[in-house]
């Protein structure tokens, strides 16, 4: 995958993900680029014209470089307590928010259904701040993601606005696994007939729904308080 920034870069070693290219601009340094180095990753420096063209962001960050994706499997689901399932959810600066709230809480792990967007894409990437390389981010389907987490002994809740919906504070989130839908959609038939129970965040105001990312951030700060 593709990331860019010296902070990245420090993740990105610290993970032990393997460094393949690592582009600087002219006369940049770090102690970073000696680690990369010692790696064997191949080191390129260009002026900055050229970097700024190799960018993706309007203000480069002097160092652009390639990695391995890291590698989760279902077996990550086994020893979390607390996971966050995401539904459709296809928006890449939602999905790099909820990935970076999800390890700043300190969640167990969060599970990519059906239809996401690419949580190794540039954009997904750098909205985690470096997350992605921390937290346990599997892709799954739900009806396999639902079935272990239930044999993991794990209720799961699909937030829905429904006629037996109850409010989100009113379960027990300490031991769970949470639903959240895509941003026009939200959460499918499917999910709604995989969970044991539809939650609703309560609104005082007159908005009819959330943002999908606020609506994440909310449920996992519930969950891990």
């Amino acid at each position: 995958m593709l990331c860019e920034g010296e902070k990245m870069l420090g993740e990105a070693l610290r993970s032990g993900a393997k460094l393949k290219t690592v582009l600087v601009k002219d006369g940049w340094d770090s102690p970073f680029i000696k680690e990369a180095e010692e790696q064997g990753a191949a080191l390129y420096s260009a002026p900055d014209a050229l970097f700024k063209l190799a960018s993706e962001v309007e203000t480069p960050q002097n160092v652009i470089f390639s990695c391995s994706q890291p590698q989760w499997t279902a077996d990550a689901l086994d020893g979390a307590g607390q996971v966050l399932l995401l539904d459709g959810l296809q928006d890449p600066g939602n999905l790099g928010t909820i990935l970076r709230t999800a390890e700043a809480f300190a969640l167990g792990a969060v599970v990519l259904c059906e239809g996401c967007a690419d949580p190794f894409s540039p954009k997904v990437v750098r909205s985690t701040m470096g997350a992605v390389f921390r937290l346990p981010c599997v892709t799954l389907p739900l009806a396999e993601a639902a079935e272990r987490l239930h044999r993991n002994g794990l209720p799961l809740y699909a937030t829905a606005l429904h006629e037996d919906s109850v409010p989100l504070s009113s379960v027990s989130l300490s031991k769970a696994a949470v639903i959240i839908g895509s941003e026009g959609k939200g959460v499918t038939e499917q999910a709604l007939r995989l969970s044991d129970k539809r939650v609703i965040i309560p609104m005082k105001g007159r908005a009819e729904s959330l943002n999908a990312g606020v609506a994440a951030a909310i449920v996992i700060y519930e969950m891990t308080k």
